[in-house]
This record gives structure tokens, C-alpha cells and sequence, in this order.
């Protein structure tokens, strides 16, 4: 005999989104969806509660564990991320938080990264960390001027590197991009192009992305500058790069950029040295306050003293104002500045008034 339907509820899929937690105690909810997962109802559902909610339990008593940094890689599964939860000593088992996240129809979304996580917390905090995508980062302000051994030196002081193994990425960049540099450029390192900015970087990433992500900031903010202004002298980025980190190296306030470079431009337009101070600070691993007579005579293609034009490359990552003020430089017939001590330059048109300009600021 048939039955009629008539009365009878469909059965509906569970769990057809992620759950959104309202006022209800979320250990309770998720017991809750358990028991009704499994068809339990009145003292069954009580039972299965009581053996649930220890599944809930952190594995520490509260204020009782540090936090740690716990990395979940790419690709992982629930069970997979269960299992290094718990060899991290974070959960008591790694099952339950395959089960609990998987309830809560969540294990297909849980992102991978670096997250701060200590065995006090619960599971479901733990799970909806993860859901969420809370991971830890490092904020690292990386400042106008520095060169790659003190960039090198500000990550790996951050713990976020290996000094020796930055440097040499960043020496040579085709240890990262192969044949194909982002740049077009007459040498293979990439001094000056490391862009001075803010950074969240995130503890487990790698040299190279670390690289990458500074370079990809360099092209996203400062080359449409350059790419969009015909340069002086016919300076090709390169030589806009590396003029713009020796007027960085010079100038303490970024308004006087465009008179800093106009002296620079001006000397190489009649083919006279630059004479720049920090190109052969440069030259050393630790920045030495006063440039003695011995060092001009170093002999090196970076030496401005020694070598007229352009050194090869750039002294350091200069910021978009120095780059701006190469190539929109002041109009001035200066030669010549000295620094007055207090961040400030005297500006002069021949070697007499620069000469006078010194023994001013040497009273």
C-alpha cells in the first residue's frame, strides 16, 4: 500500500553555507548541530554533549601558553592542518578539529598563512581564525636613501630573512627572474629599486617574494613617473634611478631635491665631475660621518671624484621626491652647495663663492 507524502518534511541539505554565529554560546551551537547531524534528540543529544564539549576544551588552561607563530602552507586540508595543530601542541587532536571545522562547513575555506595562535584558545576560535584569514604579519617601514646591506640588515634584524642570502638575491636578480628582469637596466643588481615604503610582510615568506614585492612596488609607484616625463639630458631610467639616490643621499628635506639635482644636472652637462660625498660612502659597509682625502682617491667606477658622470649604478633607494626632482629640477646655474649643519645647503655659481660659502659655515 502507498503512503501519502502529504505531512512529511523533505530533507533538507545540511549545512548549505558557513555558519554565522548570533547570541547562542558557540560551543553550544556547534554540540547542538552535532546532535542534530546525528538524528539525537532529549537525553541522547545531553549524552552526546557531554561527550562533545570536552572536544571544545583548549589544550592549555587559559593565560597559561604564549602565543606562537603556526604556518598553514598552501594546499593544506582540514585533516592535514588538524594534524600540525596538534605536533604543534596547540589542540589535544587533530580529528576533532577536522570534524569541528568540517560541521561548521567551513574546512574547504580554512587560508593559508602565518597565524598567532596559543594552546589557551578553543578550537572553534582557532577554526575561525583560520576561516577568516587572520594572519600575522610583520609591519616593516623601510626608509628613503637605505642601500640593499642596510635593507638586508632592518629584515633580518625583523627576523624575516637571511641577511647573507637577501644580499645575494638582490645582487643579482637573475637568481629571481631568470632571463626575464622587470627592469631593463645595464647592470644585474637591484640596488635603488627595492622602493622605500611601508610593508606587512609575513614571517614565512621568502627571500625572493620579499624581493619581489619590494621591486613590484618600485614599478607600481615610481616607474609610471618616470615613464611619463622626458628626463633632462636625455637621462634614461637607469640614470634617473641613480641620480635620484645620490640627491637622496645629499638632501636631508625633500624641498631641496630639485636644487640638489639642477647642481648634479648642471655639472654633467658641461662634463664635470660630480664630486658626491656619499657615492664614496658607498664604497664602505659601515657609513662613516666625514669622507677623508685618502678615500677620493679609491679607485672605483663609483667614485665621482675619480670618475666623471654617473656611477654605474644607484648609491641607495631614493623616494619618489628625489626622483620627481631629477626630473623636475630647479632652474639654477648653482655648481657648487655646502651643508650649513643643520640640514640645510648653501648654494653657489663658481669655486670662489664656494670656497667662501665654507669657511662661512667653519666659523
Amino acid at each position: 500500500m502507498e503512503r501519502s507524502l502529504a505531512g512529511i518534511a523533505r530533507p533538507r541539505p545540511f549545512l548549505r553555507r558557513p555558519i554565522r554565529f548570533t547570541g547562542e554560546s558557540v560551543a553550544a551551537y556547534v554540540c547542538r548541530l552535532i546532535a542534530y547531524a546525528l538524528g539525537l534528540t532529549g537525553f541522547a543529544a545531553l549524552a552526546a554533549g557531554l561527550v562533545l564539549v570536552p572536544i571544545l576544551v583548549p589544550a592549555a588552561a587559559p593565560r597559561n601558553a604564549e602565543a606562537v607563530l603556526f604556518a598553514v602552507p598552501a594546499g593544506s586540508s582540514a585533516a592535514d592542518i588538524g594534524r600540525l595543530l596538534q605536533e604543534s601542541g596547540l589542540i589535544r587532536n587533530g580529528r576533532h578539529f577536522e570534524l569541528v571545522s568540517r560541521i561548521m562547513g567551513l574546512d574547504a575555506r580554512l587560508q593559508a598563512g602565518d597565524y598567532l595562535l596559543s594552546a589557551d584558545m578553543d578550537l572553534l576560535t582557532i577554526v575561525r581564525r583560520l576561516e577568516a584569514g587572520q594572519v600575522h604579519t610583520v609591519r616593516v617601514t623601510v626608509p628613503e636613501g637605505l642601500h640593499l646591506r642596510q635593507i638586508a640588515d632592518l629584515l633580518a634584524h625583523q627576523g624575516l630573512v637571511d641577511r647573507e642570502r637577501f644580499l645575494a638575491l638582490a645582487s643579482d636578480e637573475s637568481l629571481i627572474y631568470g632571463s626575464h628582469p622587470p627592469i631593463d637596466k645595464p647592470v644585474r643588481s637591484l640596488e635603488g629599486y627595492l622602493f622605500p615604503d611601508t610593508y606587512l610582510l609575513s614571517p614565512s615568506m621568502t627571500e625572493e617574494q620579499i624581493i619581489r614585492r619590494m621591486v613590484s612596488r618600485f614599478l607600481e609607484v615610481a616607474m609610471p613617473v618616470i615613464n611619463s616625463t622626458t628626463a633632462p639630458l636625455g637621462l634614461s631610467p637607469h640614470e634617473v634611478v641613480t641620480l635620484a639616490s645620490i640627491v637622496e643621499a645629499e638632501a636631508l628635506y625633500a624641498r631641496e631635491h630639485p636644487i640638489i639635482a639642477s647642481v648634479f644636472l648642471n655639472r654633467l652637462r658641461v662634463n664635470m665631475p660630480l664630486q658626491a660625498d656619499p657615492t664614496i660612502n658607498y664604497l664602505f659597509d659601515e657609513h662613516r660621518s666625514r669622507i677623508l682625502y685618502a678615500d677620493l682617491a679609491i679607485d672605483s667606477p663609483y667614485n665621482t671624484y675619480l670618475y666623471r658622470g654617473l656611477p654605474p649604478g644607484p648609491i641607495g633607494s631614493p623616494g619618489l621626491s628625489a626622483i620627481r626632482g631629477v626630473l623636475e629640477p630647479a632652474n639654477t646655474d648653482y655648481y657648487y652647495f655646502v651643508a650649513r649643519g643643520d640640514g640645510t645647503h648653501i648654494f653657489t655659481r663658481t669655486f670662489n663663492e664656494h670656497v667662501r660659502a665654507r669657511q662661512q659655515v667653519q666659523r
